[in-house]
């Protein structure tokens, strides 16, 4: 040992960590750095917000247990809601289909009247749709729209809904 005291490590008082391993050396130094009261501050703010957090995980955990039991009692009606409106779907595409041959068949058979119902519907729609103006660009516009649903309406091509 009298060797060692010849070394730069003896000069430093180094040698009085030679038990302790590298990780608890450095825990000592920080130790004589820290304010021990800002550490205990900490600790117990630590456990302040541990405790807010275990509160709240319980509050999100009967929560979903609540609305599991909800979910599994309103399940059935629910599909139940779904198949209705599914069969509802289909029901309504039926019936515009059925509306769409009747319009394609009236158009075939009574195609000026066929025309002028066409005619009046659009201006309805128009005047439903905007405030009425007495001008001559109403009467172009619906005019515009006249022709644009003429092509459409030929026979064997699709009518759109209106």
């Amino acid at each position: 040992m009298e060797d060692n005291k010849d070394t730069p490590e003896s000069d430093f008082g180094i040698e009085c960590f030679q038990n302790y391993t590298a990780p608890e050396v450095f825990i000592q130094g920080l130790a004589g750095i820290v304010n021990q009261q800002d550490v205990e501050t900490m600790i117990r703010a630590q456990k302040h917000m541990l405790q807010r957090f275990e509160k709240t995980n319980e509050m999100l955990t009967n929560c979903n247990a609540l609305s599991a039991s909800r979910l599994k009692m309103i399940g059935p009606e629910f599909k139940e809601h779904i198949k209705l409106l599914q069969e509802m779907k289909k029901d309504l595409e039926y019936i515009f289909k059925k509306i769409r041959t009747v319009k394609s068949k009236l158009s075939m058979q009574y195609p000026e009247a066929y025309t002028e119902a066409l005619r009046s519907s659009v201006a309805e729609e128009c005047e439903e749709d905007e405030p009425v103006n007495s001008g001559d660009n109403d009467i172009q516009e619906l005019e515009v729209q006249l022709e644009g649903r003429s092509i459409s309406d030929k026979p064997g091509t699709q009518i759109p809904h209106t």
